[in-house]
């Protein structure tokens, strides 16, 4: 679960990590008010920052009635300013390289301006191939971090965590001479470093990011912007991530499926997939691509899924006007064959399917299932194996046939 900055910083704040001093704002009155607690009377620096799901805010485009206002990060002078920047930006649609739709802004974070004289990227994730917790340090900080690493991966510095020893010093020692720093704001950036580690851990985060980490012209170390991901695997731990969760930053058929139970992912390609099972419907994903076919969706029923659930499934996947094809691969083992078989035809006639299905079961109650495809009537793609199910659909997605 993505968050928003403005409380990825409160998160920050929690475990000691400095930040600027803010405020969020979901109304024009709120941003005034912010902006003239912040700017104070002497007219200082203020930053106003649109808040959606997405990074490269301030090289986006607010789109506010049909016309462009200016960009999702605007650095200001005074309040007066301040409250003219969120008036351009509430309820306008900001466009990102991440979001080439657009995404409404509907809250701001008002926020004190800071200098500062050298900017950093730091992040910590959960490196599933090492199954280790693990740095990545740039000096190029305030830029894309997927970008220097494309062009300049030797600006890339990454250092793990020992998981039986956790957080030692020497790891904050070595991140700070990876950054170059020196003196007071190297011990500020190992502190800083444990604190990250200290979020992961007791927040249940995937992910803590912070770009730009900044030397302030007062020599400390700040964290600029504020990233979390947290794990959905940990929800059942956390009863307050329902306060975080912004539904409007979410996909509406991803929540739709997520409350009848489904898990589901939309993805960039033509041929839906219905499959039981996590490990199986990403080994079904990677066969399509290995078949040279784009699967659209990530999409597990789960293995004790019924009919309703099944009906559900194939319209979710029918909703997206991509798909070109649909795969349905079930092994059965506790679910039973004959109930998956029974779910498609029901689906299919309700429905009435317009794009090829291939349908290809294994275990409990197989053959009652294969049987009641087969007498049903329906246009069904039959395949006994995952590979043959792979080549017939992607060959049904393309137009060259089953």
């Amino acid at each position: 679960m993505k968050i928003h900055e403005h409380q990825a910083k409160d998160i920050f704040r929690k475990h000691g990590i400095p930040v600027p001093e803010g405020r969020s704002a979901f109304s024009l009155d709120e941003a005034e008010n912010a902006a003239r607690a912040i700017a104070g009377q002497n007219g200082g620096r203020v930053v106003v920052k649109a808040q959606i799901h997405a990074g490269g805010r301030g090289k986006g485009t607010v789109l506010l009635d049909g016309k462009e206002t200016g960009g999702g990060v605007r650095v200001v002078t005074g309040a007066d300013e301040a409250v003219s920047a969120a008036r351009q930006m509430l309820g306008g649609r900001l466009v990102t390289i991440q979001n080439k739709e657009g995404q409404i802004i509907r809250r701001l974070l008002i926020e004190q301006g800071v200098e500062f004289t050298t900017q950093f990227y730091l992040g910590l994730l959960v490196d599933r191939s090492t199954r280790r917790q693990c740095f990545i340090a740039s000096r190029e900080g305030g830029v894309e971090i997927e970008k220097v690493a494309a062009e300049r991966p030797e600006a890339i510095v990454r250092i793990h965590v020992d998981p039986i020893t956790g957080y030692m010093g020497h790891v904050g020692r070595r991140l700070a001479a990876a950054l170059g720093l020196e003196g007071a704001a190297a011990k500020q950036c190992a502190k800083l470093a444990w604190a990250m580690c200290r979020i992961i851990d007791a927040e249940d985060a995937s992910l803590v990011e912070i770009n730009p980490l900044v030397v302030t012209t007062a020599g400390d170390i700040m964290a600029l912007d504020a990233k979390i991901t947290m794990d959905d695997n940990a929800a059942f731990r956390h009863g307050d991530w329902a306060e975080l969760a912004d539904e409007h930053e979410e996909d509406p058929v991803e929540l739709e499926a997520r409350s009848v139970g489904l898990s589901f992912v939309k993805l960039d390609g033509n041929i839906g997939c219905l499959v039981n099972g996590a490990g199986l419907a990403m080994a079904t994903m990677d066969i399509i691509k290995y078949e040279g076919g784009e699967p659209a969706n990530f999409l597990d029923v789960g293995g004790t899924a019924n009919q309703e659930a099944v009906m559900r499934a194939f319209k979710i996947i029918l909703s997206d006007p991509n798909v070109k094809a649909i795969l349905v691969n079930i092994f059965g083992g506790i679910m039973s064959c004959r109930v998956i078989a029974e779910g498609v035809v029901g689906a299919t006639r309700e429905l009435g399917l317009s794009v090829p299905l291939v349908v290809r079961l294994e275990g409990n109650e197989v053959e009652e299932g294969k049987k009641i495809l087969s007498e049903s009537g329906l246009d069904i793609i039959p395949a006994t194996g995952m590979q043959e199910a792979a080549r017939k659909v992607v060959g049904a997605a393309t137009g060259g046939g089953a």
